[in-house]
């Protein structure tokens, strides 16, 4: 039976329109220009960074980041709030803790990542970013570390994301269960994929996540 369900954040708990939408008006395009270099990215199993340096040759992630930081000190900039939460997290999370299961969030996110998700005081055990565990997805020491915060069998552990690359594929590598939640560009991409058969579930929502867990008994 699953014990632990553990999720990744962008595109999973958080809808990353705004945060897209501010790196546009940075990057001086308009959205729907940035949206469309990032699925066609996602298509070619590229990342983000690819679409900014197709947008701008040359371009300097980490120097931007700093400019930006010095430019709009008070802005969300590239981060995000409990203004960005997909609707159903809270409900979904809520189904979840009352069927009795640990709950954990752990993902591919800078350190400050941290602090945003635990002012939303979400019904979670833990709170997990990669930058604070020093290690990344795909990377299966990040998933030796999701087992170890789970406190569990691996085998009793779903880890749900939004990725078949850095969410799905990987966790099965480890020995966790996992499913694939059907939204966002990655999400709608993957699950189309021969691959996303490897997915213990596929779901668009986590309310439909919650329903389906006991499916994995």
């Amino acid at each position: 039976m699953i014990r632990a369900v553990v999720f990744d954040v962008g595109e999973t708990l958080i809808d990353e329109t705004r945060i897209w939408s501010r790196w546009a008006d940075r990057l001086g395009v308009t959205r729907f220009t940035l949206m469309g270099v990032l699925g066609a990215m996602a298509a070619a199993d590229k990342g983000y960074e690819a679409a900014f340096e197709l947008i701008r040759p040359g371009f300097d992630l980490e120097a931007e980041l700093e400019a930006w930081r010095r430019d709009d000190p008070g802005g969300l900039r590239e981060n995000f709030d409990a203004a960005d939460l997909y609707p159903d997290v809270r409900p979904g999370l809520a189904a979840l803790r009352a069927a009795g299961h640990r709950l954990i969030i752990a993902g591919n996110q800078p350190a400050q990542a941290y602090d945003a998700l635990a002012a939303m005081d979400l019904p979670v055990d833990s709170i997990h970013t990669s930058e604070g565990w020093g290690v990344e997805k795909p990377d299966p020491e990040f998933f030796a570390k999701v087992a170890a915060a789970a406190g569990c069998d691996r085998a009793e552990i779903l880890y749900v994301g939004d990725r078949l690359d850095r969410d799905v594929l990987p966790a099965k590598e480890c020995g966790l269960r996992a499913a694939l939640l059907r939204r966002g560009p990655w999400g709608h991409l993957h699950a189309a994929r021969p691959e996303a058969a490897a997915a213990d579930l596929v779901a668009d929502s986590l309310l439909e996540l919650a329903r389906r867990v006991p499916e994995l008994a």
